[in-house]
């Protein structure tokens, strides 16, 4: 029997969208307002939802502390009052869309979770938009 647990975090971050081999004129036309030079800032929800397995002996697919733990460790202290561009590694070669960062995320917790996990990622950058990743 399949089952999926969801747990919500949320993390707040700046960021600039802008390819750098690209003039300002083209940065502009694509990405528009979130070209800023000077950055702007989300406060980003986030939802992870793990499927599998109820385990029979303990009656959990996963012990949410864990899932608690993991999800601080590697998103939220990780991520939360960062300029994207400028702190996070990843960042620094490539663009830190919602759709990037919630890719960055699973696979941040793919490498903390057990591999029989199936893993969704929901960001939503605002209330209205938002990605969905589950690793394919």
């Amino acid at each position: 029997m399949s089952i999926t647990v969801y747990r919500k975090s949320h993390f707040n971050a700046a960021h600039r969208l802008y390819r750098p081999d690209w003039d300002d004129q083209k940065n502009n036309d694509v990405f528009g307002k979130c070209n800023n030079p000077n950055f702007h800032g989300h406060n980003y929800a986030l939802e992870v939802g793990i499927t599998g397995e109820v385990d029979p002996e303990t009656g959990y697919l996963i012990d949410i502390k864990k899932l608690k733990t993991i999800m601080k460790e590697e998103v939220e202290d990780y991520l939360d009052h960062k300029n994207l561009n400028l702190d996070v590694p990843e960042f620094k070669v490539i663009n830190p869309t919602m759709e990037n960062i919630a890719i960055l995320i699973w696979n941040k917790l793919r490498d903390k979770l057990e591999d029989d996990f199936k893993i969704s990622v929901t960001l939503y950058e605002t209330p209205r938009n938002y990605a969905v990743y589950n690793g394919e």
